[in-house]
């Protein structure tokens, strides 16, 4: 029944359903607020994403023995549904943070609230002010997911108090990656292990390994087969996060939704940053390490300055480096898949979509 489009649709269906709801509340207490944050928020969630999470939730369900259609499964997927709305919290705090101008091929949340600002001719900072909203918009988004996956359950208490364990702890995993994203860019941190706890708990966490483990708590699943698939998500998880460093540096933004070398402007540092200054100290070559360092946090780069430092990190083995590790990881997971009692189908679905998120051709 939920396959590929249908699984996408069914998906959004559910969040349109919640969120009309919601409007009408929203609208009761001030009309602004439903126009500009709501709509914003509504705006971002429905128009834009692949559902990676919901969709890699209901896979857990799946996995774990539920059912493909009837009455629980509708339940269990509008429950998964409610992890758009946290990815929305995520990115659009995400986006604060990093100073991103560009999400999904158009601006930014932040970006757009402060373009209200001006526009408007309105008092103060229009970039403070486009800040302070997109947070407010987090924050709902942030809310309602809980309403909307509490609410989902109403009829399967104990389905719902089984997944309040993961859902707890996607949210403070969450919050925890962001924190040392946010210290690491701070303090100039180059260790390597620096980002893989990153990886882990920023994007494996809440994107794969803690969405299949609330499918599968929804189902009842056995430890096992929450186990095996807690180790495929950790794995798949960190290499999708991998390929996403790469593409920073070596996607088109037609593909990505981003500009090229966001990341690299922003400070981020990544796996292939932190390989490739090793690589340049360990070879002594001290220009390439000034060239790294400099480059690192530096917003004026040019599209051309992006392409001299994706093409030493090249030089230096870090792409390479990265792609072998993320091919190990991807191998690790798609392994953990046949030593847990999975069903076969979901299986069979979980394997094609690891081999689907890290690809090269992505």
């Amino acid at each position: 029944m939920h396959r590929d489009h249908r699984l996408h649709e069914a998906i959004t269906g559910h969040l349109e359903e919640f969120l009309d709801r919601r409007s009408a509340s929203v609208t009761g207490l001030d009309t602004d607020f439903a126009a500009e944050v709501f709509g914003r928020l509504a705006g971002f969630v429905l128009d834009g994403g692949k559902r990676i999470r919901p969709i890699f939730a209901w896979w857990g369900w799946r996995a774990g023995g539920g059912t493909d259609d009837g009455p629980e499964a509708t339940a269990a997927l509008r429950a998964a549904s409610a992890l758009e709305l946290v990815q929305a919290f995520a990115l659009f705090q995400d986006d604060v943070m990093d100073r991103s101008a560009v999400r999904r091929g158009r601006p930014a949340a932040h970006v757009e609230f402060a373009n209200d600002h001006r526009s408007g001719g309105w008092f103060g900072d229009p970039v403070r002010y486009g800040e302070s909203a997109a947070l407010l918009a987090a924050d709902l988004a942030l809310v309602w997911a809980d309403d909307m996956f509490t609410g989902a359950l109403r009829s399967m208490p104990d389905a719902r108090e089984r997944a309040r364990e993961p859902w707890r702890a996607m949210h403070t995993e969450m919050v925890v990656g962001q924190f040392l994203d946010l210290r690491s860019q701070a303090r100039s941190d180059e260790a390597e292990s620096t980002p893989l706890r990153v990886n882990r708990l920023k994007t494996a966490a809440y994107s794969v390994e803690r969405p299949l483990h609330l499918g599968a708590a929804l189902a009842g699943a056995g430890e096992e087969v929450v186990a095996g698939l807690r180790r495929y998500g950790k794995a798949i998880g960190c290499a999708y996060q991998l390929r996403d460093d790469l593409l920073d540096l070596y996607g088109r933004p037609a593909q990505t939704g981003k500009a090229v070398g966001g990341d690299l402007r922003e400070g981020k540092r990544t796996l292939l940053l932190a390989v490739g200054l090793r690589r340049a100290r360990e070879r002594g070559e001290h220009g390439a390490v000034e060239t790294l360092n400099s480059a690192i946090g530096s917003p004026g780069l040019t599209d051309g300055d992006v392409r001299v430092v994706a093409e030493l990190l090249a030089a230096l083995g870090a792409r390479e480096a990265v792609e072998q590790r993320l091919d190990r990881l991807l191998e690790e997971g798609t392994r953990s898949l046949t030593e847990a009692p999975i069903a076969p189908a979901a299986r069979e679905e979980l394997r094609r979509r690891a081999h689907e998120a890290v690809s090269r051709s992505n």
